[in-house]
Order: C-alpha cells, then sequence, then structure tokens
C-alpha cells in the first residue's frame, strides 16, 4: 500500500508518535497556474512603494519581499490581538484587543498612539 501511495503523486499520512495519522506538512507552490506567492496585490504595493518620494527605483524582488513582510506583520499583530479576544471570551477582533495586543506586546512598541 505504501509504495502505490509513494507513486500515486498524492501526499500519504504518516504516524506520530501516539500512532495517530499526522499530515504531511503543506507544500509551497511549484508553479501551478493560479498559485500565488503573495496574497497582497503587488501592484498596490508597488503603488505604496513609489509614493514614498524617496524612492526612485523598486525591483521586483524588494516589492514581494515588502508584500511577503507586510502579510507577516497582520497575521503576527491579528494572532495577538485575537488572543486578547479570547481572554475577554469572545471570537471577533475589536478595535481593545489590538490597543491591547500593542500594549501587552514589545515588539509593537512604535504603534503606540498610532490608533488614536
Amino acid at each position: 500500500m505504501a509504495a502505490a501511495a509513494a507513486g500515486s503523486g498524492t501526499p500519504r499520512e504518516e504516524e506520530g508518535p501516539g500512532g495517530e495519522a499526522v499530515a504531511p506538512p503543506p507544500q509551497a507552490p511549484t508553479g501551478a497556474p493560479g498559485a500565488r506567492l503573495s496574497r497582497l496585490p503587488l501592484a498596490r504595493v508597488k503603488a505604496l512603494v513609489k509614493a514614498d518620494p524617496d524612492v526612485t527605483l523598486a525591483g521586483q524582488e524588494a516589492i514581494f519581499i515588502l508584500a511577503r513582510a507586510a502579510e507577516l506583520f497582520v497575521e503576527t499583530i491579528a494572532k495577538d490581538a485575537y488572543c486578547c479576544a479570547q481572554q475577554g471570551k469572545r471570537k471577533t477582533l475589536q478595535r481593545r484587543d489590538l490597543d491591547n495586543a500593542i500594549e501587552a506586546v514589545d515588539e509593537f512598541a512604535f504603534l503606540e498612539g498610532t490608533l488614536d
């Protein structure tokens, strides 16, 4: 059975330490049509970068890295804000959850006062 699954191209489940089935880790897209490496529109990110008068040229790789960094930043602050919402026994994020996350996490200290 393992030989059939190995050659079929479909991911097979592996057993974890307790004998339970563990799904394989997700794989990066390999040029599949319609697959996107960035969830943010790169044209919009490029327009934001070019809006800075100090920027004269912006390479496509730099735009991609900035878009990916923005995605990771939003994901991180959203997760921290969601933890604050869960402490209040809620599932919906509110502004006060973002404020609490900014106050609680030292990495977000540069954002203090920006939502006022």
